[in-house]
């Protein structure tokens, strides 16, 4: 049996080498998290700001379903409603101002009679220029 005791030079011993997977992992967790955090908060405002209840859209829905035959109740609906809308131009308040003028007749009264054809054709332009 012969031995072989060969030295040997160009084999450094075993070094240990730093781990910093678990870190890097710990990092991208911790973003991951924060990110997910952001996104539902985003979420959540955008869902929140949608169901917010919009005065000028329920006055508009409002404004759009007022029965015209009960000429009396109509015209006092026109006027709180439309007065939501009255401050958005000068067109708008020129028109709310016309239509309020022609309801005057209609309002302070114990009998009033039906809508005239103009007065109908002035209450449905100004509930066609409005916008929400």
């Amino acid at each position: 049996m012969q031995n072989f005791d060969i030295p040997l030079h160009d084999i450094k011993p075993i070094v240990e080498i730093g781990e910093y997977s678990f870190y890097y992992f710990l990092f991208l967790s911790t973003v991951a998290f924060l990110v997910a955090c952001v996104i539902v908060y985003l979420l959540y405002l955008w869902f929140k700001r949608k169901k917010a209840f919009n005065v000028r859209k329920e006055h508009k829905k409002l404004l759009n379903g007022i029965d015209l035959s009960d000429t009396k109740k109509a015209a006092y609906l026109v006027t709180l409603y439309g007065a939501t809308f009255s401050r958005d131009s000068a067109r708008h308040a020129q028109m709310y101002q016309n239509v309020m003028n022609r309801l005057e007749a209609y309002k302070y009264k114990k009998n009033v009679d039906v809508f005239d054809a103009e007065t109908v054709a002035y209450i449905e332009l100004y509930k066609g220029i409005l916008d929400v």
